[in-house]
Protein backbone atom coordinates (compact mmCIF):
# COMPACT_ATOMS: atom_id res chain seq x y z
CA UNK A 1 0.00 0.00 0.00
CA UNK A 2 1.27 3.58 -0.48
CA UNK A 3 2.35 5.58 1.87
CA UNK A 4 -0.32 8.16 1.65
CA UNK A 5 -3.19 5.22 0.71
CA UNK A 6 -5.43 4.29 3.96
CA UNK A 7 -7.82 1.43 4.29
CA UNK A 8 -11.26 2.36 6.17
CA UNK A 9 -13.42 -0.82 6.74
CA UNK A 10 -11.28 -2.47 3.99
CA UNK A 11 -12.12 -0.06 1.48
CA UNK A 12 -8.89 1.87 0.35
CA UNK A 13 -9.01 5.35 0.81
CA UNK A 14 -7.91 7.69 -2.02
CA UNK A 15 -4.42 9.38 -1.90
CA UNK A 16 -4.45 13.18 -2.13
CA UNK A 17 -2.95 12.85 -5.60
CA UNK A 18 -6.26 10.92 -6.88
CA UNK A 19 -8.36 13.50 -5.01
CA UNK A 20 -7.29 16.66 -7.09
CA UNK A 21 -7.14 14.58 -9.87
CA UNK A 22 -10.99 13.78 -9.41
CA UNK A 23 -11.59 17.72 -9.33
CA UNK A 24 -9.25 18.38 -12.19
CA UNK A 25 -10.88 16.22 -14.36
CA UNK A 26 -14.36 16.52 -13.14
CA UNK A 27 -14.48 19.94 -11.51
CA UNK A 28 -16.47 21.31 -14.19
CA UNK A 29 -19.14 18.73 -13.99
CA UNK A 30 -19.72 18.93 -10.37
CA UNK A 31 -20.42 23.00 -10.66
CA UNK A 32 -22.88 21.83 -13.61
CA UNK A 33 -25.08 19.46 -11.57
CA UNK A 34 -24.10 20.86 -7.79
CA UNK A 35 -23.84 24.78 -8.41
CA UNK A 36 -20.76 26.79 -8.89
CA UNK A 37 -20.71 29.60 -6.54
CA UNK A 38 -18.92 27.20 -4.17
CA UNK A 39 -17.96 23.49 -4.11
CA UNK A 40 -20.05 22.44 -1.22
CA UNK A 41 -23.87 21.35 -0.01
CA UNK A 42 -26.38 24.74 -0.21
CA UNK A 43 -29.03 25.47 1.75
CA UNK A 44 -31.61 24.51 0.46
CA UNK A 45 -33.64 23.56 2.99
CA UNK A 46 -33.44 26.48 5.98
CA UNK A 47 -31.50 24.90 9.05
CA UNK A 48 -33.93 25.56 11.52
CA UNK A 49 -36.93 23.66 9.61
CA UNK A 50 -39.32 22.21 12.28
CA UNK A 51 -39.40 19.08 9.41
CA UNK A 52 -36.04 19.14 7.24
CA UNK A 53 -36.77 17.29 3.78
CA UNK A 54 -34.44 14.91 1.86
CA UNK A 55 -36.70 14.49 -1.20
CA UNK A 56 -37.04 16.85 -3.99
CA UNK A 57 -40.97 16.36 -4.02
CA UNK A 58 -40.42 17.58 0.12
CA UNK A 59 -38.54 20.19 -1.11
CA UNK A 60 -41.22 21.33 -3.44
CA UNK A 61 -43.83 21.17 -0.59
CA UNK A 62 -41.57 23.16 1.43
CA UNK A 63 -41.04 25.88 -1.24
CA UNK A 64 -45.00 26.23 -2.11
CA UNK A 65 -45.55 26.38 1.80
CA UNK A 66 -43.32 29.51 1.66
CA UNK A 67 -45.12 30.64 -1.17
CA UNK A 68 -48.50 30.26 0.42
CA UNK A 69 -46.87 32.51 3.76
CA UNK A 70 -46.20 34.76 1.08
CA UNK A 71 -49.47 35.54 0.02
CA UNK A 72 -50.98 35.59 3.41
CA UNK A 73 -48.55 38.42 4.67
CA UNK A 74 -49.50 39.96 1.27
CA UNK A 75 -52.88 39.60 1.48
CA UNK A 76 -53.51 40.67 5.21
CA UNK A 77 -56.65 39.85 6.30
CA UNK A 78 -58.33 41.10 9.57
CA UNK A 79 -59.50 38.40 11.91
CA UNK A 80 -63.25 37.16 11.27
CA UNK A 81 -62.90 39.02 7.85
CA UNK A 82 -64.28 36.32 5.26
CA UNK A 83 -62.04 35.32 2.06
CA UNK A 84 -62.79 33.59 -1.39
CA UNK A 85 -60.34 31.00 -2.52
CA UNK A 86 -61.10 31.23 -5.81
CA UNK A 87 -59.69 28.07 -7.32
CA UNK A 88 -58.54 26.27 -4.19
CA UNK A 89 -56.71 23.55 -5.36
CA UNK A 90 -56.60 20.73 -2.83
CA UNK A 91 -57.17 23.07 0.27
CA UNK A 92 -53.88 23.39 1.82
CA UNK A 93 -53.39 27.16 1.46
CA UNK A 94 -57.10 28.06 2.26
CA UNK A 95 -56.36 26.12 5.45
CA UNK A 96 -53.00 27.61 6.16
CA UNK A 97 -54.40 31.34 5.78
CA UNK A 98 -57.14 30.53 7.65
CA UNK A 99 -54.84 29.25 10.49
CA UNK A 100 -52.65 32.43 10.08
CA UNK A 101 -54.64 34.94 10.55
CA UNK A 102 -58.05 33.86 12.05
CA UNK A 103 -60.05 34.76 9.09
CA UNK A 104 -62.65 32.51 7.54
CA UNK A 105 -62.06 30.80 3.97
CA UNK A 106 -65.05 29.89 1.57
CA UNK A 107 -62.64 27.96 -1.15
CA UNK A 108 -63.95 26.44 -4.74
CA UNK A 109 -62.61 24.55 -7.52
CA UNK A 110 -64.37 23.21 -10.75
CA UNK A 111 -62.17 19.67 -9.80
CA UNK A 112 -64.60 17.06 -7.73
CA UNK A 113 -61.12 15.22 -6.97
CA UNK A 114 -59.57 18.20 -5.44
CA UNK A 115 -63.07 18.77 -3.73
CA UNK A 116 -62.62 15.44 -1.90
CA UNK A 117 -59.19 15.84 -1.19
CA UNK A 118 -60.23 19.48 0.39
CA UNK A 119 -62.45 17.73 3.10
CA UNK A 120 -59.93 14.80 3.94
CA UNK A 121 -57.77 18.08 4.86
CA UNK A 122 -60.20 19.83 6.43
CA UNK A 123 -61.07 16.95 8.73
CA UNK A 124 -59.13 17.18 12.72
CA UNK A 125 -57.36 20.62 11.12
CA UNK A 126 -56.90 23.16 13.35
CA UNK A 127 -58.55 25.40 11.47
CA UNK A 128 -61.05 23.44 9.65
CA UNK A 129 -64.58 25.02 11.30
CA UNK A 130 -63.90 28.22 9.90
CA UNK A 131 -63.20 26.87 6.40
CA UNK A 132 -65.74 25.16 3.78
CA UNK A 133 -64.95 23.76 0.66
CA UNK A 134 -67.72 24.22 -2.53
CA UNK A 135 -67.84 22.91 -6.26
CA UNK A 136 -67.47 26.30 -8.43
CA UNK A 137 -66.80 28.00 -11.12
CA UNK A 138 -65.01 31.22 -11.44
CA UNK A 139 -66.05 32.84 -14.28
CA UNK A 140 -70.07 32.26 -12.51
CA UNK A 141 -69.38 32.83 -8.53
CA UNK A 142 -72.34 31.49 -6.98
CA UNK A 143 -71.99 34.06 -4.45
CA UNK A 144 -74.39 37.18 -3.72
CA UNK A 145 -72.66 40.89 -4.08
CA UNK A 146 -70.42 42.15 -1.82
CA UNK A 147 -70.20 38.93 -0.05
CA UNK A 148 -66.48 38.60 1.06
CA UNK A 149 -63.91 41.11 2.35
CA UNK A 150 -61.19 39.98 0.45
CA UNK A 151 -60.14 37.58 -1.92
CA UNK A 152 -56.99 35.44 -3.78
CA UNK A 153 -56.39 33.15 -6.71
CA UNK A 154 -53.36 31.18 -6.91
CA UNK A 155 -52.59 29.66 -10.45
CA UNK A 156 -56.24 29.58 -11.11
CA UNK A 157 -56.72 32.53 -13.94
CA UNK A 158 -54.64 31.12 -16.14
CA UNK A 159 -56.91 28.11 -16.70
CA UNK A 160 -59.52 30.44 -17.12
CA UNK A 161 -61.19 30.84 -21.40
CA UNK A 162 -62.36 34.48 -20.40
CA UNK A 163 -60.34 35.91 -17.36
CA UNK A 164 -61.79 39.46 -17.77
CA UNK A 165 -65.24 37.71 -16.86
CA UNK A 166 -63.11 35.64 -14.26
CA UNK A 167 -61.83 39.35 -12.69
CA UNK A 168 -65.39 40.78 -12.96
CA UNK A 169 -67.12 38.35 -10.91
CA UNK A 170 -64.39 38.83 -8.09
CA UNK A 171 -65.22 42.42 -8.42
CA UNK A 172 -69.14 42.01 -7.85
CA UNK A 173 -68.84 39.31 -4.76
CA UNK A 174 -65.54 41.71 -3.17
CA UNK A 175 -67.39 44.24 -0.52
CA UNK A 176 -66.30 47.85 -1.50
CA UNK A 177 -62.73 48.43 -0.80
CA UNK A 178 -61.57 44.78 -0.48
CA UNK A 179 -58.58 43.28 -2.37
CA UNK A 180 -57.88 40.59 -4.87
CA UNK A 181 -54.53 38.67 -4.35
CA UNK A 182 -54.01 36.65 -7.88
CA UNK A 183 -51.28 34.92 -9.77
CA UNK A 184 -50.59 35.06 -13.15
CA UNK A 185 -48.07 33.76 -16.00
CA UNK A 186 -47.77 36.48 -19.17
CA UNK A 187 -45.79 35.60 -22.25
CA UNK A 188 -42.14 37.77 -23.39
CA UNK A 189 -40.59 37.48 -26.59
CA UNK A 190 -41.65 35.36 -29.50
CA UNK A 191 -42.03 31.34 -28.89
CA UNK A 192 -42.78 28.73 -31.31
CA UNK A 193 -46.00 27.17 -31.67
CA UNK A 194 -44.53 24.02 -30.73
CA UNK A 195 -43.28 25.25 -27.13
CA UNK A 196 -46.79 27.50 -26.64
CA UNK A 197 -48.90 24.24 -27.33
CA UNK A 198 -46.63 22.14 -24.91
CA UNK A 199 -47.69 24.98 -22.12
CA UNK A 200 -51.26 25.04 -22.70
CA UNK A 201 -51.94 21.44 -22.77
CA UNK A 202 -49.74 20.48 -19.79
CA UNK A 203 -51.25 23.47 -18.07
CA UNK A 204 -55.30 23.40 -19.68
CA UNK A 205 -54.87 27.22 -20.81
CA UNK A 206 -55.50 28.97 -23.30
CA UNK A 207 -51.98 31.13 -25.01
CA UNK A 208 -50.61 33.41 -22.55
CA UNK A 209 -50.89 37.20 -23.34
CA UNK A 210 -48.71 40.15 -22.42
CA UNK A 211 -48.48 41.53 -19.11
CA UNK A 212 -50.09 45.02 -20.63
CA UNK A 213 -52.90 43.29 -22.00
CA UNK A 214 -53.53 41.94 -18.03
CA UNK A 215 -53.41 45.33 -16.48
CA UNK A 216 -55.36 46.91 -18.82
CA UNK A 217 -57.87 43.64 -18.31
CA UNK A 218 -57.71 44.61 -14.28
CA UNK A 219 -58.72 48.31 -15.40
CA UNK A 220 -61.17 47.64 -17.40
CA UNK A 221 -62.87 45.41 -14.62
CA UNK A 222 -63.12 47.90 -12.26
CA UNK A 223 -60.36 47.30 -10.16
CA UNK A 224 -57.41 49.40 -9.16
CA UNK A 225 -53.77 47.80 -9.38
CA UNK A 226 -51.90 48.23 -5.85
CA UNK A 227 -49.03 45.94 -6.25
CA UNK A 228 -47.51 43.90 -8.93
CA UNK A 229 -44.65 41.61 -8.13
CA UNK A 230 -42.27 39.89 -10.48
CA UNK A 231 -42.39 36.41 -9.55
CA UNK A 232 -40.63 35.12 -12.68
CA UNK A 233 -37.71 33.17 -11.23
CA UNK A 234 -39.37 30.67 -8.74
CA UNK A 235 -41.83 29.79 -11.76
CA UNK A 236 -38.98 29.11 -14.14
CA UNK A 237 -37.38 26.70 -11.60
CA UNK A 238 -40.48 25.17 -10.36
CA UNK A 239 -40.78 24.42 -14.19
CA UNK A 240 -37.38 22.86 -14.47
CA UNK A 241 -37.91 20.77 -10.73
CA UNK A 242 -40.99 19.15 -12.46
CA UNK A 243 -39.43 17.96 -15.45
CA UNK A 244 -36.55 16.50 -13.22
CA UNK A 245 -39.11 14.54 -10.66
CA UNK A 246 -40.63 13.19 -14.34
CA UNK A 247 -37.96 11.66 -15.33
CA UNK A 248 -37.04 10.65 -12.14
CA UNK A 249 -40.48 8.85 -11.51
CA UNK A 250 -40.92 7.86 -15.17
CA UNK A 251 -41.71 4.20 -14.07
CA UNK A 252 -44.18 5.35 -11.14
CA UNK A 253 -45.80 7.32 -13.56
CA UNK A 254 -46.29 4.94 -16.02
CA UNK A 255 -47.49 2.22 -13.48
CA UNK A 256 -50.29 4.63 -12.32
CA UNK A 257 -51.20 6.25 -15.60
CA UNK A 258 -50.26 3.89 -18.15
CA UNK A 259 -47.80 4.14 -21.18
CA UNK A 260 -50.85 6.35 -22.89
CA UNK A 261 -50.31 9.10 -20.24
CA UNK A 262 -46.13 8.93 -21.18
CA UNK A 263 -46.51 8.96 -24.92
CA UNK A 264 -48.67 11.76 -24.90
CA UNK A 265 -46.48 13.83 -22.35
CA UNK A 266 -42.79 13.18 -23.15
CA UNK A 267 -43.25 15.14 -26.35
CA UNK A 268 -43.88 17.47 -24.36
CA UNK A 269 -41.55 18.28 -21.72
CA UNK A 270 -38.33 19.56 -24.01
CA UNK A 271 -40.70 22.26 -25.04
CA UNK A 272 -42.45 22.65 -22.27
CA UNK A 273 -38.90 23.49 -20.32
CA UNK A 274 -37.74 25.56 -23.16
CA UNK A 275 -41.18 28.03 -23.31
CA UNK A 276 -40.63 28.18 -19.21
CA UNK A 277 -37.21 29.38 -19.98
CA UNK A 278 -37.31 31.58 -22.54
CA UNK A 279 -40.52 33.14 -22.46
CA UNK A 280 -43.02 33.41 -19.29
CA UNK A 281 -42.91 35.83 -16.79
CA UNK A 282 -44.94 35.05 -13.08
CA UNK A 283 -46.50 37.65 -11.39
CA UNK A 284 -47.88 38.31 -8.34
CA UNK A 285 -50.77 40.79 -8.20
CA UNK A 286 -52.69 42.86 -5.69
CA UNK A 287 -55.72 44.86 -6.89
CA UNK A 288 -58.35 46.78 -4.93
CA UNK A 289 -62.33 47.27 -5.33
CA UNK A 290 -63.11 50.95 -4.86
CA UNK A 291 -64.53 52.12 -1.98
CA UNK A 292 -68.44 52.73 -2.43
CA UNK A 293 -68.89 56.38 -3.41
Amino acid sequence: MAANEQSVNGTSAPTPEEVGAMYDQFGDLLAMTLGSAAVHIGMLVPHDARTPVTTLVGLADLAQDRQTDFFVDTLRPQPGSHVLDIGCGTGGPALRLAERTGSRVTGITVSKGQLARCEERRGGHPAGERVDFAYGNAMELGHPDAAFDAAWSIDCLPHLSDRPQGLREALRVLKPGGHLLFTEFTVRGTPTEEETAAFTKLWTCPPLRSFSTLVGEVEEAGFRMARAQDMTANAVLSSELMAVLYADRRAEIEERFGKEALAATDPLMGPYREFCRDHVNYHLVLVRKPDAA
